[in-house]
């Protein structure tokens, strides 16, 4: 399960990122995963829960923006799904796309930090 490898990436670089930030402990990191990156979303939130024990995300959840796969074809100027098992061929002017415009993300977009005890 490569899941549980990014889970610890994402939690490293988080980590990282919120110390920068002078933020001891964070309660939610939000990330975008592409359809087509490779990457079973329940998967890696339940790799980030057994990765986040013992770390400055302890307390953390994973908040997953899943990104659908979008093609775009030159010749029509049409931007389509391209599904899974993915389709590259344009449902307008029937030619196929060689032009991928979203589904291949795994990028951090936010860490809020733990709000400090009253």
């Amino acid at each position: 399960m490569h899941e549980l490898s990014i889970a610890t990436a994402i939690i490293e670089r988080a980590d990282e990122l919120a110390r920068a930030d002078g933020t001891e402990a964070v309660s939610a990191v939000t990330v975008r995963v592409g359809e087509l990156a490779g990457v079973v979303p329940d998967a890696l939130d339940f790799a980030f829960e057994v990765a986040r024990d013992g770390t400055a995300l302890a307390a953390a959840r994973l908040v997953v923006e899943e990104v659908p796969a979008q093609a775009y074809c030159g010749p029509c100027s049409e931007e389509f799904p391209v599904g899974m098992p993915p389709f590259f061929w344009c449902p307008r002017c029937d030619q196929p796309s060689t032009e991928l415009r979203s589904g291949r993300e795994l990028e951090i977009i936010g860490i809020e930090p733990l709000p400090a005890p009253a």
